[in-house]
Parts: C-alpha cells; sequence; structure tokens
C-alpha cells in the first residue's frame, strides 16, 4: 500500500466527531477540547504514516488514543500529590499543606459574599486588613501588622516605604538568597534603597553597623540566616543589641525573620529558629515573616510592628499591588485562629504535626504502608523500612535532621529509575527519593489517607 493509499484511510475530524465516540466525548467534554484532541491525533498518525509506519487508523484505534488525549487536556495541571520525599515544606510541592480549619474558612468565604472591606458595625466601607490584625496583635505583641503576598514583596515594601534613595546597614554574612533568585541586594536595588554592608562573611561587630553611620542612614536591617548557618569562627550582632544602637541612633529596625516560626520549638526537640513573638519583644520596629513555611498557612508575606511605620506601609501605592485576596486572608486568619490553643495548633496544623510527630508514629506509619506493599507486590521488590532522616525545607532549619522511618523498595524486574518514573507519572503523582539504587519513601510526609492508597500506587507502576 502506498504512503498516499495509507493518507486516504485516515478519517476526517468531521467523521471522528459524527462517529458514536465523538457524540460520547462532545456530551462530556468542552467542544474545543475534542476538537483540539481529534486533530493533534489525526495528525500524529500522518506524521508516522509520512515516516513510512503503517498506523491503524480505525475510528475503533484511533478513539482509544484519541480518548486519552481529550482527558489529559481537560485535567487541571495543579494538581494534588502524594509526598514521599520526607521535606515537610517542599518549596516545589506547595510549600505548607492548610488545616482543616484553614481549607473549611476559605471555601465558607469563596462561596458567598464577605465583608472583605466592609465595616458592618458602621455600614460604610471598611479595611482589608481589619479582619486579621487583632488576632495577629493579640498572638504576636506587635502594635499593627499588614499582610502581602510573600515575605520577598515585604521586605521590599518596607525598604521603598522607608529607604528609597537612602542607606540601609546589613551585615555581609546575611545577604541571603534563598529560592527562585530572591537576593537581598537585589531586593534593595530593585526598592531604591542603597545597600551598605558591614562586617565580613563570619564576622560582624556591633561597631560595625556604628561606624558606618551617616546622614543618609535609614534603616537597620538584621536578616536571620534562615536556609543555612555559617559555623566556626563566626560572631554576628544580636536583635538586641542592633535594637539599642537604632534607638539610640533614632534609627529604625527591621528584622526579616524569613520562616516565621509562632510557637518555642525547643520544648518540642527542634532547635535553632527565634519566634516572632521574641523578635517583637526586643523593641525591633518592623518583623517580616512568610505565612507559607514555619507558620504552616498560606503563601503570604507578613509585616508587624510599630503603629506609626505600619501606617506609612499602607500609604504606599505599592501596597495595593502586593495585598492579599480574601482566599488568602481566609486561610491566614484561620491559621492564626488555632494559635491560641497551642496543643491543638500543634496537632492540628500539618507542618507543625509533621515536624513534631515522634519516631515511633512514623515507624508505625511506615509499618503499615509496607505491610499493604507485602499484599500487592510480593515477588516484585524487595520491601523494607529503615531508619532515614527528613528536613524541614522551605528554607527553614537547615542545621536540623530529623529522625524518621521509610519504606524502602528494591525492585527486582525493572530499574530503580524506572520505578520512580512511574510512580511520578501515575495517578495520583508519588514524589519519593533514590538513594543507594532503592526507591526510598518517608513516612514522615505521607499523611495518614493517602498511606491507605499508596499500596495501590505501586501496584500500578508495577503495571501489575
Amino acid at each position: 500500500m502506498t504512503i498516499q493509499e495509507k493518507l486516504s484511510r485516515l478519517p476526517s475530524v468531521d467523521e471522528c466527531l459524527k462517529s458514536p465516540f465523538g457524540r460520547k466525548w462532545l456530551q462530556s467534554f468542552a467542544r474545543k477540547t475534542v476538537l483540539r484532541a481529534v486533530r493533534e491525533i489525526i495528525d500524529s498518525k500522518r506524521k508516522e504514516i509520512l515516516h513510512g509506519a503503517s498506523p491503524d487508523v480505525t475510528l475503533e484505534a484511533l478513539s482509544h488514543n484519541i480518548d486519552a488525549s481529550i482527558k489529559k487536556l481537560s485535567a487541571y495541571k495543579l494538581r494534588p500529590l502524594i509526598n514521599a520525599t520526607g521535606i515537610v515544606i517542599h518549596t516545589n510541592l506547595g510549600r505548607s499543606i492548610l488545616s482543616e480549619r484553614a481549607i473549611d474558612h476559605i471555601i465558607e468565604t469563596a462561596r458567598s459574599y464577605s465583608n472583605l472591606e466592609y465595616d458592618i458595625s458602621s455600614g460604610r466601607r471598611g479595611k482589608r486588613y481589619s479582619n486579621i490584625k487583632d488576632i495577629i496583635r493579640e498572638l504576636t505583641g506587635a502594635e499593627d501588622a499588614v499582610v502581602v503576598n510573600n515575605n520577598a514583596a515585604a521586605v521590599l515594601l518596607c525598604l521603598e516605604t522607608f529607604a528609597k534613595g537612602k542607606e540601609v546597614i546589613v551585615s555581609r554574612g546575611e545577604l541571603v538568597e534563598i529560592g527562585g533568585s530572591f537576593r537581598i541586594p537585589e531586593v534593595m536595588k530593585a526598592s531604591g534603597a542603597i545597600l551598605r554592608e558591614v562586617g565580613t562573611t563570619n564576622k560582624t561587630h556591633l561597631p560595625d553597623y556604628e561606624n558606618a553611620l551617616c546622614g543618609d542612614t535609614a534603616l537597620l536591617l538584621k536578616v536571620h540566616q534562615s536556609n543555612y548557618k555559617v559555623i566556626g569562627f563566626t560572631e554576628e550582632v544580636p536583635i538586641e543589641k542592633l535594637v539599642k544602637l537604632g534607638k539610640e541612633y533614632k534609627i529604625p529596625v527591621i528584622a526579616d525573620l524569613g520562616s516565621g516560626c509562632m510557637i518555642d520549638l525547643e520544648k518540642y526537640g527542634v532547635y535553632g529558629e527565634p519566634t516572632v513573638q521574641h523578635v517583637v519583644s526586643t523593641g525591633a520596629d518592623i518583623v517580616t515573616f512568610s505565612g507559607d513555611k514555619l507558620l504552616g498557612g498560606p503563601q503570604a508575606g507578613l509585616i508587624i510592628g510599630k503603629e506609626k511605620l505600619i501606617a506609612k506601609i499602607q500609604k504606599n501605592p505599592m501596597l495595593r499591588a502586593m495585598r492579599i485576596d480574601k482566599m488568602t486572608l481566609a486561610s491566614l486568619e484561620a491559621t492564626f485562629m488555632q494559635y491560641l490553643d497551642e496543643e491543638k495548633a500543634m496537632k492540628e496544623i500539618p507542618t507543625l504535626k509533621m515536624l513534631t510527630q515522634s519516631e515511633g508514629e512514623i515507624k508505625r506509619r511506615a509499618k503499615r504502608i509496607a505491610s499493604s506493599l507485602r499484599k500487592e507486590i510480593s515477588g516484585h521488590a524487595e520491601i523494607g523500612v529503615i531508619a532515614d532522616e527528613s528536613q524541614a525545607g522551605g528554607g527553614s532549619l537547615p542545621e536540623i535532621s530529623f529522625p524518621t522511618f521509610a519504606v524502602s523498595l528494591k525492585p527486582l524486574k525493572i530499574s530503580v529509575n524506572e520505578l520512580e518514573k512511574r510512580l511520578r507519572l501515575g495517578e495520583p503523582h508519588v514524589i519519593a527519593r533514590i538513594k543507594d539504587d532503592t526507591l526510598i519513601m518517608d513516612a514522615r510526609t505521607i499523611q495518614d489517607e493517602e498511606a491507605k492508597i499508596l499500596a495501590g500506587c505501586v501496584k500500578n507502576a508495577f503495571v501489575l
């Protein structure tokens, strides 16, 4: 059969749409989606024929390809997955999981009108941040608060408000970079502020700040090294001393905390992260931190501090471009409300729960998963439960590794890389790690409801 004869057997788009398959697709999916899928599959078969292949181009054969294409095109691109990496605040996997209370408040707020900018008591226009600032003030001890879309925006807005065209003094050892190429020097440049770095990479003393003060000094900036730590011959100026210097020379002090821890985690065995409340209590004029890291809420940038300074920030036209929407506001309010009861917060906010859960609890979950897997894939992989280490992630607690337990899979009939790929591309997607030619699924970040379906995901990956 010639190429031309093969091409002539290809059904037209119209034939596909008028077939029983086509009518079924059009009843269930958008016409544009169906048309795109049909055209793409016909085009792909045409290219195969032109390259010498002889594909089956009957309507029945094509329908399988078209059906799969339609479903793929109709699926959401942003979708849930199972995080088996052991990284709790995974930057690439959405950072913190929201609590059920936060999710409920989002749904409740999103499905109806709300008092987003309406003062119910007076019947007049209200202020967006009045819905949340009271709970933030109560929990942190700050005089006032405003919220933007992330901590990078919070820092940028503060610098632009108070230091545009003026100098900001910061330790050379605190010129950090976090994910997405967010660098303090570049943010400062974008704000119009002038960077005045002092000290050295490993050591900065109080006189370094004091000697750099001049008539153009607008701010003293303290950046918490949340995603790295310099160890050895080091020294930094505590926030308390920097605040004292700022007050002496009437220069505002901004503390960029990054992670935003609201509970003293040392009592739970997690060390090295200052709390927001502590930094506020030192007298820092402004404190900024993220909403979706150790706080365990949605993506947001919190700016809290002195009432007069917050008032100036609220007058900055840039604030409107950075403000949060009602769903973020609802989620953040619910998350903060949970902190009114620390015991409940530790149990109900997923990030806190995962970071502080006991090794025994994690091991029991890993054993349950391994037991389910042995029933499903016996003979296809060596299955075990091993001790391993988890990470906080999200630029938080860089020095700490959390003892954990993981399920190990050593496939016998396919490569470990192929198994990882199949799990990653499966439904739901399972994101795991490879270590020493073994697939590792850390039970710390696998939720209880996910553990119940994980065996099925692995079974499908082996194509049993």
